[in-house]
């Protein structure tokens, strides 16, 4: 789960780490509200006006603005709320803005860059720091590797605070700012683990001219399954920001991810879902979604992810590849056959069934009445649903 800069920056701030202050608006009527409020506690006419979007480049694109007096926040405000935000992370279409952040304008010395993520390769949690803050993480990776500096962490231990000043001292801080970027780094690791993040981004990690270190941008995302604990980060999902049909597959406890290919795909555990991906690029199309069912799926659930394929307008067939251990064949296939008579059938379907009550399944498919292709496994369904779309069924 994402959520939003602002929204990142005060659980920052719960767990005692230094932002701006800064306030969002979600209605343009509470924008002079704001603006005086920011202005008499900061003493300053020096402001940001931030589009909240779940994307990055922002400020490429236009959604962040620098301003000096009120009426200066209010026009960029106009200019922003409302408005679709195209940048490198949105693609063409953009995104509708729909929340600001009002913040204090920073005296920024420097500009740098932290970072938390769990590294797979070694499974376990690594801090990066760079100097070149302000940059897309990912292009100082491509251009200056060398500019990256990461400690992993001991997950019995914690970062450890020789390791915060290791990335300090990297980083070419010294002094004051030094042991404040050595303190900073401390509590966001602390706090990466209480909210059981999944990634946390301060880009840019700033040092003002009074050398203290503040997170002037924050990207935050969240561990799914650990939401349960956290219902304070639960809240805070922005279903605008989603797409509906992920969100839809989240209310009926499916593991669903929209992709921008044309064969949908159903299919029961993560392996056989990626499996089921790659075969299909094997042969010559690409996967609109990924959709894993789930081992003990019902006939409802089964019915349900039928529906949110079926309603894709990018959806041009259809592969639905079940191997029974605890999901049960004949469940997969009553639950396609109700979902067909209920919502129809606008392009081709291809069925691979395989394992427990394989014969009731196919049974029922056969008896159903309907324009079902079967397969007599993986290759054969990817090969079939993928010349159907193709129109090269002979």
């Amino acid at each position: 789960m994402k959520i939003h800069e602002y929204q990142a920056k005060q659980l920052l701030s719960r767990h005692g780490l230094p932002v701006p202050l800064g306030i969002p608006v979600l209605h343009i009527d509470s924008l002079d509200q704001v603006v005086h409020q920011i202005m008499h506690e900061t003493g300053s006419e020096t402001l940001v006006v931030k589009a909240q979007i779940h994307a990055g480049g922002r400020g490429k694109g236009g959604g962040v603005k620098l301003v000096k007096s009120a009426e200066a926040a209010r026009q960029a405000a106009g200019q922003i709320l409302g408005k679709h935000l195209v940048t490198h992370q949105t693609g063409p279409e953009g995104r509708v803005v729909r929340r600001l952040l009002l913040e204090e304008g920073v005296s920024i010395a420097r500009e740098l860059y932290a970072g938390i993520l769990v590294d797979r390769g070694c499974s376990r949690v690594v801090v990066m720091a760079s100097a070149a803050g302000g940059m897309e993480i990912e292009e100082v990776a491509a251009r200056m590797p060398e500019a990256i500096v990461k400690e992993h962490v001991d997950p019995a231990l914690g970062l450890a605070p020789f390791q915060a000043r290791k990335l300090s001292y990297a980083l070419g801080l010294a002094g004051t700012a030094a042991r404040n970027a050595t303190a900073f780094l401390l509590k966001l690791y602390q706090a990466f683990v209480a909210l059981d993040a999944s990634l946390v981004e301060v880009n840019p990690l700033v040092v003002t001219s009074d050398e203290r270190v503040l997170a002037l941008d924050c990207k935050m995302t969240f561990d799914d399954n650990a939401l349960y604990r956290h219902p304070e980060v639960a809240v805070l999902r922005d279903l605008d920001e989603e797409d509906p049909s992920e969100s839809q597959a989240r209310g009926h406890d499916l593991n669903f991810i929209k992709l921008d290919g044309s064969i949908g795909c159903m299919v029961n555990g993560a392996g056989l879902a990626m499996a089921t991906m790659d075969i299909i690029k094997h042969f010559g199309a690409s996967p609109a979604n990924f959709l894993d069912v789930g081992g003990g799926a019902t006939q409802e659930k089964v019915t349900a992810a039928f529906k949110i394929l079926t309603a894709d307008p990018d959806v041009r067939g259809i592969f639905v590849n079940i191997f029974g251990g605890i999901m049960k064949c004949d469940v997969i296939a009553g639950g396609i056959v109700g979902a067909v008579a209920e919502v129809g059938l606008r392009v081709p379907l291809v069925v691979r069934l395989a394992g427990t009550n394989v014969e009731q399944g196919t049974k029922i498919l056969a008896e159903s009445g309907l324009p079902i292709t079967t397969a007599s496994d993986m290759a054969d369904g990817a090969r079939k649903v993928v010349a159907l779309v193709k129109g090269q069924v002979s």
